[in-house]
């Protein structure tokens, strides 16, 4: 299985993408600003293509075992993100949440003052997304496809603005 994030929006400090599984919208992502040189914990990961593996280990492993006792099996995890390490798909809503990660929700609002992006939703969006990666790297290999913002940017903007506009 391979996921496709696309990234089409970029705001002052968050990067707001759509999330496919077999060409099915799935969710919207937010991550960091994509930035030429990399600032620890506030730059979004290169575009390409990354395994998905579970972490058994960590705070946040931790937290989201007791939040999720039923199903959590492991924090997703990109796998070799050049100059990136523990790169989760987790809950959140603003660029402050991310520190490098992908974060996951079914709503999306714009700030025009502050030009950021947020998600919302997050916890819904995060919990059909991970039974749904769960059940499939259980099975076999699964990937996420990450692509550059100009390769989709023209295709979901107006797609996009549909989108935003009737999320108010």
């Amino acid at each position: 299985m391979e996921i496709q994030v696309k990234r089409s929006r970029q705001g002052e400090n968050s990067t707001l993408s759509v999330l496919y599984i077999d060409d099915e919208q799935v969710c919207y992502v937010l991550e960091d600003s994509v930035r030429d040189k990399k600032i620890k914990g506030s730059t979004a990961i290169p575009a390409g293509r990354y395994k998905l593996a579970f972490r058994h280990y960590g705070g946040m492993h931790g937290r989201y075992h007791r939040l999720f006792p039923d199903f959590h099996k492991g924090m997703i995890q990109l796998m070799n993100v050049p100059n990136f390490s523990y790169i989760y798909i987790h809950m959140g809503n603003n660029f402050a949440d991310t520190a490098g990660c992908l974060l996951v929700g079914q709503k999306v609002k714009y700030f025009k003052k502050q030009k950021e992006y947020e998600i919302r939703q997050s916890r819904k969006a995060y919990v059909a997304l991970y039974k749904r990666l769960a059940a499939a790297m259980e099975k076999g290999e699964v990937f996420i496809k990450i692509h550059e913002l100009s390769s989709w940017g023209d295709e979901l903007s107006l797609w996009g603005n549909e989108l935003l506009n009737s999320r108010k």
